[in-house]
């Protein structure tokens, strides 16, 4: 790889800008660091707020989540190849405090999802999660996989079995591929949250409630009393219980030392 390709590919990952304090407007400096926010606002759906003292990274979760084939592009994506390299940086950095995910997805890829969630569940970053609008397929394991999870009164979240589409052979085994998938996602959902894996897979195949699927609409109320979300709430709530949990991990930080 030659030196300018790896340029252009170092510049095609935005790592978490800290918010820019309020200077001269004729300084170079600050005008080149809100130049790059809303680029990062554009080009990946993200920015980082101040709030309580402390740097808060914020990433949204929106559309279908684009997994190892590129969707059309009238499709609202979000980019696994995106998210995966700020979730690292954000771990990483030491002036990001804490993680906010914004959902409103649909689901998409299975593969990706579960990327994004596992690394999300195993991040030591304070982490809360807000579900918007709705949490659908794949967004349940998303929504689950922070440290604490909100859900707006209002939204809904669709839990079904795993679908493919494509090519698919009439063969025992791919029935076996299904139930391996599909346990995978049982056995993420049901270690993230409240949840048991029994109840989520009653709530996968339920019948009665989608035409011409399987599965379960949960709307905020319902997703909290399954124990999928842990309260309802908007974004002030999970502002102010994200800076909480940082507070908490600071002070025990100060106490080991």
């Amino acid at each position: 790889m030659n030196k300018k390709k790896q340029a252009e590919q170092k510049d095609s990952i935005l790592e978490p800008v800290a918010p820019t304090p309020s200077v001269d407007e004729d300084d170079g400096d600050s005008s080149d660091s809100t130049d790059r926010e809303l680029r990062q606002i554009v080009e990946t759906g993200s920015i980082t707020v101040d709030k309580r003292g402390h740097y808060i990274h914020c990433l949204t979760v929106i559309g279908q989540i684009e997994g190892h084939y590129v969707l059309p592009a009238q499709n609202k994506t979000t980019k696994y190849e995106h998210v995966i390299p700020q979730l690292v940086a954000i771990e990483e950095s030491r002036d990001i405090d804490g993680l906010l995910i914004i959902l409103n997805t649909v689901g998409g890829d299975i593969e990706a999802g579960l990327a994004i969630a596992e690394l999300i569940a195993g991040m030591k970053t304070p982490t809360v999660s807000l579900v918007l609008g709705g949490g659908h397929s794949i967004g349940v394991p998303l929504a689950a996989s922070s440290a604490y999870s909100f859900i707006a009164p209002s939204a809904t979240m669709t839990v079904h079995p795993v679908r493919m589409t494509g090519l698919v052979l009439g063969v025992p085994q791919t029935m076996s591929y299904f139930e391996q998938m599909q346990e995978r996602i049982v056995r993420f959902v049901s270690d993230n949250s409240r949840i048991s894996a029994d109840r989520f897979r009653e709530l996968m195949l339920a019948t009665g409630q989608l035409v011409m699927d399987v599965g379960t609409v949960l709307d905020g109320e319902a997703a909290v009393r399954e124990g999928l979300i842990d309260s309802l709430g908007t974004l002030s709530d999970a502002l102010e219980k994200l800076c909480d949990m940082i507070e908490k991990q600071d002070e025990k930080k100060g106490e080991s030392e």
